[in-house]
């Protein structure tokens, strides 16, 4: 029987917690900050109409007790939260440990091969293998959608196939093995789609302006965000042409969006059902709307997203002016609250 360790009590750690500890013959531990909210018996509704009842073996707030003779560490926590997660379970991980992330684009590899031992095996999704969200903390969670196969990255290990095998197993899902960490690490998804929206939506902000409405993020869309967002994607592909990584890993996103130019763009992410209704984050006062410098567009995907994106450009000689002018303006705003 393999144990599991989770780290991290958003949605995704319960529901996979959950599925894990229901479907298959794992002990599931749970590390968490906030050990006396969890009950042992998790509840995952599925999209079948199923309820799961997952069982956990352990929670906790130690790591030595949530890590003790793990087989597989999985950290399903924000980009911010990755370094100090990684610090604190360290002298706790030993060298038969797999350590992954539920989400590998903010960070995790970067921050691992850094701060964990070079004999620790390290692993990630490129994309979450869930779509999930809390019902009740602790207790619950919606499994909202599954993945129909799923792209791990695997370093630091001999025998990356069979690791590779046991994630198929446990994900109900084949799973493809990708060529390096840069294949899991670098998209054009989130870390370049947000923050190209809200630097043409903010880029000449300050605190002493308000709006008086909270617009919407994809519905609004414009040629502007897209022109940049065209921009950002070709200085990405600048990058990943100086890495060692498959040239077809990752579509550019012009083809990603089935679109030709800046204004097909922008139609086309104004059309996505499911982008519908998605407010820019922002909030609201007697005096009107401002951005929301604390939510995970800014704190994630400028800090933990374009930022690994904007060092490795460096590190690698690249020149990206429109990733740097994005980037700085980004951080400057994001790196004036505090999380």
């Amino acid at each position: 029987m393999k144990r599991i360790c989770i780290c991290g009590g958003g949605s995704l750690g319960h529901a996979i917690a959950g599925y894990l500890s229901a479907k298959k013959d794992v002990e599931v531990n749970i590390l968490t900050q906030r050990p006396q909210l969890w009950k042992h018996e998790l509840h995952i509704f599925t999209p079948e109409g199923i309820t799961l009842y997952g069982r956990l073996n352990s929670i906790s707030d130690q790591p030595e007790e949530a890590l003790r003779e793990a087989d597989i560490i999985l950290l399903c926590l924000p980009g911010y939260a990755i370094k100090s997660e990684l610090i604190k379970i360290n002298p706790y991980v030993n060298r038969h440990t797999y350590v992954g992330s539920v989400f590998s684009s903010t960070g995790f590899f970067f921050e691992a091969m850094e701060l964990l031992d070079e004999n620790i095996p390290l692993w990630g999704f490129q994309r979450v293998p869930f779509i999930a969200r809390t019902r009740v903390y602790g207790e619950s969670a919606h499994l909202l959608g599954y993945k129909s196969s799923y792209n791990i990255a695997v370093e630091r290990s001999d025998d990356k196939e069979k690791f590779k095998t046991i994630i198929a197993e446990l994900f109900d899902a084949p799973v493809h093995l990708l060529n390096n960490y840069y294949e899991a690490s670098f998209t054009n998804s989130n870390p370049l789609l947000h923050p190209a929206r809200l630097y043409t939506q903010f880029m000449d902000w300050d605190e002493k302006i308000y709006y008086d409405r909270q617009s919407l993020f994809y519905e609004e869309w414009t040629d502007e965000a897209s022109e940049l967002l065209i921009a950002l994607d070709k200085e990405l592909f600048a990058l990943l042409d100086k890495l060692p990584v498959a040239p077809d890993f990752l579509k550019p996103i012009l083809p990603y969006y089935e679109s030709t130019d800046a204004e097909s763009l922008t139609r086309k992410i104004r059309s996505i059902n499911s982008f519908k209704g998605i407010a820019t984050p922002m909030i609201h006062s007697d005096k009107g709307w401002q951005p929301d410098l604390s939510s995970r567009y800014f704190q994630e995907d400028f800090m933990y997203g374009l930022r690994y994106i904007y060092q490795e450009a460096h590190r690698q000689g690249v020149t990206v002016p429109t990733i740097d002018e994005v980037y700085h303006w980004g951080r400057r705003l994001a790196g004036s609250v505090n999380i």
